[in-house]
């Protein structure tokens, strides 16, 4: 009897890991809603442009703007399948269109790291802005730039493995204090 409660308690053991981590994987590919746009408070002043300039420069020298390159490129790149879906005649027209209009879109880029250094300008005076730059402008800080996407990479990974073994601890010791309390599952 005792062997027909553990198989079945590891049944569901195994089965809640499952539906844990899967809720955990499906989290991670569904994409999480934006957050609501931070809205500056009324009793802070607007920025100044050495500001402003300062946390562009720390934008750029902390590597975020590479998150914001590839954007433009691949909605540029959607176009033509999207519009040629109900109309293929247009392929052609489109594609020259999309090619010609490229540098204008790339431009466009820059919106984007401007709204970003007036969140960061917000945030930061301009002499953190001023230091924080200079870190990521110095010998290690340009290093860490560099390898900061594989360290992430390795990072994603590593937290993927800690959360299953996380889960499966966490479900064990459940499941152990609630036999202890005369309840198993």
């Amino acid at each position: 009897m005792s062997h027909v409660i553990a198989s079945v308690a590891g049944r569901c053991l195994a089965a809640a890991t499952i539906v844990l981590t899967l809720t955990a994987a499906q989290a991670q590919t569904q994409p999480t809603p934006a957050p609501a746009p931070t809205v500056p408070n009324a009793s802070q002043p607007e920025p100044s442009a050495a500001q402003l300039a300062a946390a562009r420069s720390l934008v750029l020298a902390s590597g975020m703007s590479r998150s914001f390159e590839p954007m433009v490129p691949q909605l540029a790149d959607q176009i033509v399948p999207m519009l040629t879906r109900t109309r293929p005649e247009l392929k052609a027209n489109l594609t020259a269109v999309v090619a010609k209009l490229q540098p204008e879109f790339l431009k466009k880029g820059d919106e984007m790291i401007d709204m970003a250094a007036r969140i960061y300008a917000r945030h930061m005076s301009e002499t953190e802005l001023e230091q924080a730059a200079a870190f990521f402008n110095s010998p290690v800080g340009k290093k860490y730039v560099e390898v900061q996407p594989a360290m992430l990479d390795e990072v994603v990974v590593a937290m993927q493995t800690w959360t299953q073994t996380l889960s499966t601890y966490m479900m064990t010791r459940v499941h152990d204090e609630m036999k202890a309390k005369g309840q198993d599952f």
